[in-house]
Order: structure tokens, then C-alpha cells, then sequence
């Protein structure tokens, strides 16, 4: 039974460069290169509410834009209490 599952200097591995034309796994990113990026909560909330009204069948129409990022401005417990007001008005859990 062989048990070893790293690569042998017998058993070469397939070089990228070479192969141009089949796929191949992309290298895996390397954090000192990446961006750093912030979401900021109010965005994070924005989205939240945009999805939880959508779980719950209700489309937002083109003129509740302006009342969701009204709320989105709103304290995390606001948000919260909104998200427990329409989960148990409709009946779903997350």
C-alpha cells in the first residue's frame, strides 16, 4: 500500500507554462498582495434588509429605495428588531 500523496521527485508535476491550451488550477492568492477593503456596516445592512425582504416575497418597489437606506442608517438593534418583526410576520427562518 502506498501512503505517500505529495509529489516525488520521480513523479513530475505539470507545468502551467507549458500547457496554454487544458485547464489548470489558478495558484492560491497570496494575502501580503491583497487590497484591503472595509465594507461599511450601513452597506452591510442595505444589502441584509434588500435580501431578507426578498426571502420574505416582498419586492421592493422603485420608490422604496430611499426608505431602505433610511434604515440601513439606523442603529444594528434597529436592524435587528426589524429582522425579527419580518422573520416572524412571514414565518421564515434564516
Amino acid at each position: 500500500m502506498h501512503t505517500t500523496t505529495a509529489p516525488t521527485a520521480t513523479a513530475p508535476t505539470p507545468s502551467r507554462s507549458r500547457d496554454t491550451t487544458g485547464d489548470f488550477l489558478l495558484q492560491p492568492p497570496n494575502p501580503a498582495e491583497r487590497v484591503a477593503c472595509r465594507v461599511d456596516p450601513v452597506d452591510l445592512r442595505r444589502l441584509d434588509l434588500l435580501a431578507l425582504l426578498t426571502t420574505a416575497g416582498i419586492a421592493p418597489s422603485a420608490g422604496d429605495r430611499a426608505a431602505i437606506d433610511q434604515l440601513s442608517v439606523l442603529p444594528g438593534s434597529v436592524h435587528t428588531a426589524l429582522h425579527r418583526w419580518l422573520e416572524q410576520a412571514y414565518g421564515f427562518c434564516r
